[in-house]
Order: C-alpha cells, then structure tokens, then sequence
C-alpha cells in the first residue's frame, strides 16, 4: 500500500507545477505579444527612416505614409532649400507671419488664411503646421507664444 503522507506531497507538489506552468504560459504569452509589437515598431521606423532620408536627398517634400495615410514631409531650412519647396499652404503661412507688423498669434494667422478661428477645431491643425514650420527651422516661436520669421 502507498504511503499517504507521500501521495498527499506528490498531490501538492503536482499542483505547484500546475501553477507554475500557468503562469510561465502567461508570460511567455506576453513575451511573445512584445516581440511581435517591437518587430512591428522596428517596421515602422526602418519606414519613416527610408522616408525621411529620401526627403534630405531629395531636398523636396516627399509624400510619406503615417497610418496607411499620406502626409507632405515639410524640409528642414537648410541653404539650397527653398521655400517654394513647400507645400502651398505653408507658403502662406509664412507669407502671413513676414508681412505682419510684428510677432503674431496662431489666431491672428488663422484670420489672414480664413481659418474660423472661433473654433478650436479648425485652429488647432494651423497651429500645429506652425509649430512644424518652427521645428524645421523656417520660423521661430517666441516665450509669448508669437511666432516670427526667422533672420
């Protein structure tokens, strides 16, 4: 006859290794779930990576793809670039905040191009091409928030 003080331990220790091999399927799930984020991010960047070395080639705004949607890459200012390289609204942007009296307000941009500055909606994409424009060295922001040409 077996002994039950033994086959009690055996019990005990098989369901040990129950839940250890549950949780070890878990994280190895989980591992496996981050790999596969990390190989798509690793996609993604090599993509942009391409894109955006063939926009400095290029010296051109190129279209690009973020999300499956193309997007017009706006150059960084550099000598030989010029700014009918970019895309015409940025053009006008730019035109707007050189032939303003001083610094201005994404608001008072808005106004010059017929952006509905009165919803916010509509001002916000402005303010982000805006930013991008200072990003890429073809204006500057001030602390106020104004933005000016760059000299």
């Amino acid at each position: 006859m077996l002994d039950p003080e033994l086959l009690e331990r055996i019990t005990a220790r098989r369901a040990e290794l129950d839940e250890l091999e549950e949780r070890l399927a878990k994280e190895l799930a989980e591992v496996r779930a981050e790999r596969d984020e990390l190989a798509v991010a690793e996609r993604v960047l090599e993509r942009v990576s391409g894109q955006l070395a063939e926009e400095r080639a290029s010296n051109l705004p190129a279209p690009g793809q973020v999300a499956g949607r193309a997007v017009m890459l706006i150059p960084h200012r550099e000598p030989g670039v010029e700014e009918s390289t970019l895309p015409p609204d940025y053009q006008r942007i730019l035109t707007v905040v050189r032939q303003a009296a001083g610094p201005v307000m994404a608001r008072e941009v808005g106004e010059a191009v017929g952006v509905d500055i009165r919803v916010r909606a509509k001002l916000e994409p402005l303010r982000g091409k805006l930013v991008r424009l200072v990003d890429r060295g073809w204006l500057r922001k001030r602390p106020d928030g104004r933005f000016t040409t760059r000299l």
